[in-house]
């Protein structure tokens, strides 16, 4: 239970940050047009912390022009709240805000049993906006507390044209200068990452390892009273700093002196709970293939930095690869399309598939260097035997700055430079 009177205080605060945001212009994404304030729909909004679900959401709310009210429920004064205090804090709106038809429900996750709540005021034709940072509120969870009735957003850091945004980077012009400022924008973007307070972060650093260290303790350790807290640390950790990577669990117990496979398994998904982390399966027309061999991604490639040697060599190639992976779930996922890698039993390799209902309609391989003939060749191999296995024939090759067009045993591959592609 949570006191009347320190709830009265933190939503009051909270209001005053509201009235201070109201002349602040805030970075605008694509992703509002997918909130619909006028549905009779829970608007969900879920994502890894500090990737900008709060910003997007005023933004909607703002340009709705209605009145709405606002509670964020990651304050520590909030941690022992239950679902029974919900009313109060509806009670303490109502004499803050006065009358309101939207509500703004920010990291709700934190309350059990939110759903009743959040269910009744639906059905009293309240506009409600949720959001969150565990993706179990993207899955069948949510639609068994919510009944059906909730629309789903996923928001992932900055992407490449929101980071440009921001900067006031021109997208647009055609011009040698502009091309040039694109090039170099992205190459800050390769090495920064797409968190959005990172533009601002005096101690970009500092602020990933707070980032990372909140999410490990308060989001997982404490949620799902993680035993052995060290090893689960240390496995988060290593895996961020050997990503992308397919997971034995076999040899990451061993590497953190873990017992149980089933034990790195559950840290395993607990961290792609959180949005730390993203898997990706096997493409297989048997599904059971699908489950084995799945690689994991970090949400973001800040979360690389700590690695040895972030900005060398192979390291930028992963750090590519982390972003294409994440720029094709932010394109695919929202049209009802999946992303896969491909390996066939001779090893050959395809970092991406992406199909509609088992048919795969594209082919991605990324590499960062493709000037090196053996290189070029390994990568053409792969996009070429996922073709012929697949019947897919278009191919992308994804790379820093090439761009043509080949045409390889009749079929066309479109290498295209990483910060063109990111854009169009």
């Amino acid at each position: 239970m949570v006191d009347k009177r320190i709830i009265e205080q933190v939503l009051a605060e909270q209001y005053e940050e509201l009235v201070e945001l109201q002349n602040v212009e805030l970075c605008t994404r694509k992703e509002e047009a997918e909130i619909d304030l006028d549905s009779n729909l829970a608007q969900v909004v879920i994502g890894v912390r500090r990737s900008g679900k709060s910003t997007l959401c005023y933004n909607v709310l703002k340009a709705h022009k209605d009145k709405f009210a606002y509670v964020n429920f990651d304050d520590e004064r909030f941690q022992d709240m239950q679902t029974s205090d919900l009313n109060t804090v509806l009670e303490v709106l109502y004499k803050v805000y006065g009358d309101f038809k939207y509500l703004f429900l920010d990291e709700i996750q934190n309350i059990d049993g939110w759903h009743l709540f959040v269910n009744r005021l639906l059905r009293q034709r309240m506009h409600i906006i949720v959001t969150g940072s565990n993706a179990k509120l993207l899955s069948g969870e949510l639609a068994t507390h919510l009944t059906g009735r909730n629309d789903q957003i996923e928001l992932y850091p900055f992407s490449f044209v929101d980071w440009c945004h921001c900067k006031g980077v021109d997208l647009e012009s055609k011009t040698t200068k502009a091309e040039a400022m694109r090039r170099a924008a992205f190459d800050e973007y390769l090495k920064q990452g797409g968190f959005p307070e990172l533009l601002n972060a005096k101690n970009k650093t500092r602020y990933i390892g707070n980032l990372v260290n909140n999410i490990l303790k308060r989001d997982i350790e404490q949620r799902h009273k993680i035993k052995y807290v060290e090893a689960f640390e240390q496995l988060a950790h290593h895996l961020m700093n050997i990503a992308p990577a397919t997971i034995v669990e076999s040899e990451l117990a061993s590497v953190v002196g873990i017992k149980s496979n089933h034990t790195v398994n559950n840290y395993i998904n607990f961290l792609k709970e959180a949005y730390l982390m993203l898997g990706i399966k096997k493409f297989s027309n048997k599904s059971r293939q699908r489950v084995r061999a799945e690689k994991v991604y970090p949400i973001d490639v800040a979360l690389m930095d700590s690695r040895q040697d972030a900005f060398a060599g192979e390291n930028v190639g992963w750090r590519l690869e982390t972003i294409v992976y994440i720029e094709l779930l932010r394109r695919n996922r929202p049209i009802n399309r999946d992303v896969y890698y491909y390996k066939n039993d001779s090893g050959y390799e395809a970092d991406f598939v992406v199909c509609r209902d088992n048919v795969v309609e594209e082919i991605y391989q990324v590499s960062y260097d493709i000037s090196k003939e053996k290189t070029l060749k390994r990568e053409m191999r792969g996009l070429l035997t996922a073709s012929k296995e697949t019947r897919c024939n278009n191919l992308y090759l994804i790379t820093d700055f090439q761009r043509e067009e080949v045409i390889v045993e009749d079929k066309t591959v479109h290498i295209v430079p990483a910060y063109e592609w990111l854009i169009n």
